[in-house]
């Protein structure tokens, strides 16, 4: 048994804090030598004093200066800030498996550097894939580092095709990926009713516990849509051998059809420590705290094809995908500027996917060529999505 040694970047987030419970449950296993956050020092604090790390990193400078303070009786605790901060956890020496899951485009950076640096990198940043995919998986390719994916999706997907064959799906005979989608809260809404929802009802997932952007990419199905892309990039192919399928009790969570008619499903619980138990063990197999399947008391599985009238976004990506070059970046940016507006009260739910085909519009695609023409034009979208919404606040 190897003992892993751990950089958590976004611990306290939810998917960070499932992590560090199924590390909890495994002492023996893992130890835990970075942690990150944004701005939750509270938190932050607690978790440094429960797991010790020798380093504690926050993106928000103040924030780092208060958790200094705060862990002051702890001095083997180093407090880093910043992007530089952020480098050290994801590279150092000292760690061989990095958990990646800052939220949205930010997290990209770091999530590169471990990748460059030959870490096992716990993929539970969709945003990395879907912004930069080919240069990604050329850094993976040529770091030698081992990328596992975390999303319930994803993972299910990576657990249903032979190790060897990942990203090989004609050689494992693979005809088609069926990935599922929960449909979210407003799976049955009228489109009408839509431009009337609140950030809190988005936000009330019928199945998962996720943090609040991801619960309305959920909503929109956006979140579908970022995973479309990022199941093309890791299973290395196109999209018209992906279909979505609507499957509301989120207990199948994708599944693989091969060429002899076979289709392997991944079942559990809708508990994101499955999946990250898988990754952080793999190829074994250990104890995650997740309730046993009751298949009796669930008694049916449903399946519906998705809405892409009342809900857009899942088209706006794969359009994006379609495009390609920068497209799937500028997609990202615009909805995440869309959805922290929506989270703010200065727009409407139905404001989102229009927010998104303007600056899709707007902002030209160029050849991926290069991270900096991808941050570039990430800003470049960024700056038109906030006058859409300054736009669309006023008529609010």
């Amino acid at each position: 048994m190897q003992r892993r040694h751990l950089s958590v970047l976004g611990a306290t987030g939810s998917i960070g804090l499932s992590t560090l419970d199924v590390v909890r449950r495994h002492p023996q296993r893992f130890s835990v030598y970075a942690l990150t956050a944004c701005s939750s020092v509270e938190v932050m604090a607690t978790l440094c004093r429960e797991f010790e790390p020798a380093i504690a990193v926050m993106a928000d400078g103040p924030a780092a200066e208060k958790l200094r303070e705060d862990l002051s009786d702890l001095p083997h605790i180093r407090v880093l800030t910043g992007e530089a901060g952020l480098s050290e956890a994801a590279t150092s020496p000292e760690v061989d498996t990095v958990m990646a899951a800052i939220v949205g485009a930010a997290g990209l950076p770091s999530t590169l550097a471990a990748v460059r640096a030959g870490k096992r990198v716990l993929l539970a940043n969709k945003e990395a894939l879907v912004m930069s995919g080919r240069l990604f998986m050329d850094a993976v390719e040529e770091s030698g580092a081992e990328l596992l994916p975390i999303d319930s999706e994803h993972n299910a997907i990576f657990q249903c095709i032979p190790a060897g064959r990942i990203r090989q799906p004609d050689a494992a005979g693979i005809t088609r990926i069926l990935l599922t989608a929960s449909g979210g809260p407003f799976r049955k809404m009228q489109a009408a009713d839509m431009a009337l929802v609140t950030p809190d009802q988005a936000c009330a997932h019928p199945n998962w516990s996720m943090g609040r952007k991801i619960s309305v990419d959920s909503a929109t199905l956006m979140n579908k849509g970022l995973e479309l892309i990022e199941a093309c990039w890791l299973f290395n192919i196109s999209p018209e051998k992906i279909e979505v399928h609507v499957h509301p009790e989120s207990i199948i969570h994708s599944m693989v059809e091969y060429a002899d008619g076979s289709v392997l499903a991944q079942l559990g619980s809708p508990d994101m420590r499955t999946p990250i138990a898988n990754g952080l063990a793999w190829p074994e197999r250990i104890d995650a705290g997740v309730a046993p399947l009751d298949l009796f008391a669930i008694g049916r599985l449903h399946f519906e094809r998705p809405d892409t009238e009342r809900f857009p976004c899942l088209r706006l990506a794969a359009e994006a995908f379609e495009t390609g070059g920068t497209a799937p970046a500028v997609l990202n940016a615009a909805n995440e500027v869309a959805v922290e507006a929506f989270l703010q009260g200065r727009v409407r739910f139905t404001d989102i996917p229009v927010i998104i085909g303007q600056t899709l519009s707007a902002v030209a695609a160029v050849p991926a060529d290069s991270f900096d023409i991808i941050f570039s034009k990430d800003s470049e979208a960024r700056q038109f999505a906030y006058a859409c919404v300054t736009k669309l606040a006023c008529e609010k």
